[in-house]
């Protein structure tokens, strides 16, 4: 048969057929007019190339199964020379891999200084070492009263127990009788992590890390003005808020709801993002006696925040 057909029925191009031949793995005979000709064991030969290459044996180590099929073998791995050649692509297949690992690794960590070199840190003192990352973009829609938080003073806080990132768990009906700050907040971002697509669309969303920083900047005077405790409070696990509280040098704990549990118990507004997770609102709540006091929503700009909720409380006396 012609190169073509040759070609056709293996399913490679009539190029690959020729560079097999120039590896000696098929030796077609040669017609009086100098054409090739091809046989059907060639055929076989061919697809056998071919299905070896799709499981990454690179053609040139193909040869002890064609001369395994050659020798009469049903099938081209029937042979102790094609199981060693199996073992051979396993283990070079191996080498790459832990190769392809090493690097990642390196390019995870280059990623990661590269973004935490200008994340905001503080000083032994507490004064900011930068704020790059976590000012906000100018432009950001404002978010409006929709109501969707109004039912929330006067209501108890549930029996609810979440877990707090130094470790502790925090049962929401036993705060104590001094009141009590909780920021609600959608998620922190993270200098390594891109933040959802279309995150600065969303009206109130942007802003989780400048409101953090606001209620770190302004705990000791929160405290001053009578709010015994301050959390943030979100659906991310303690795991990651962990990191932002450590890399903000945050002196409050946050508390962890993956569930969303209070929205699903009081009620509390939560919104989808571009990628479908349900998420909380921006909002704060001043818990006192086990009910809610007060309530800030919506909440903008994130960033000074912390300074209203003060003004507030310092308003109580």
């Amino acid at each position: 048969m012609r190169i073509g057909d040759l070609a056709r029925r293996a399913g490679v191009t009539t190029k690959a057929v020729r560079y097999y031949e120039s590896l000696g793995l098929i030796t077609p005979d040669r017609l009086a007019n100098g054409y090739r000709d091809y046989a059907e064991g060639d055929v076989r030969l061919v697809r056998e190339i071919r299905n070896l290459g799709q499981l990454g044996i690179p053609v040139e180590r193909t040869r002890p199964f064609l001369e395994c099929l050659a020798a009469g073998g049903e099938h081209g791995d029937d042979c102790p020379s094609s199981m060693a050649g199996y073992r051979e692509a396993i283990d070079d297949l191996t080498r790459r891999i832990d190769g392809l690992t090493a690097r990642r690794a390196a390019l995870a960590a280059q990623l990661r200084a590269s973004a935490y070199r200008h994340s905001i840190a503080t000083r032994d003192g507490g004064e900011p070492m930068s704020d790059t990352y976590e000012r906000l973009p100018a432009g950001l829609p404002v978010p409006e009263d929709d109501g969707a938080a109004d039912h929330l003073p006067g209501l108890a806080l549930p029996p609810l127990e979440l877990t707090a990132t130094d470790g502790s768990t925090v049962r929401l009906d036993r705060l104590g009788p001094g009141r009590t700050v909780i920021y609600l907040y959608p998620l922190t971002g993270r200098p390594d992590v891109d933040l959802p697509e279309g995150w600065d669309a969303i009206p109130g969303a942007r802003g989780c890390t400048p409101e953090a920083c606001g209620f770190r900047d302004h705990h000791q005077e929160l405290l001053e003005a009578g709010a015994e405790r301050v959390f943030g409070l979100s659906s991310q696990d303690s795991a990651y808020q962990g990191e932002v509280v450590s890399r903000l040098g945050l002196p409050f704990s946050m508390l962890s709801d993956p569930g969303l549990e209070l929205a699903e118990v009081l009620g509390v507004p939560t919104f989808s993002a571009v990628d479908g997770v349900e998420l909380f609102r921006r909002l704060t709540m001043v818990v006192r006696g086990g009910r809610i006091e007060h309530v800030f929503y919506p909440v903008f700009p994130p960033d000074l925040h912390a300074g209203q909720v003060l003004e507030w409380l310092r308003g109580r006396g």
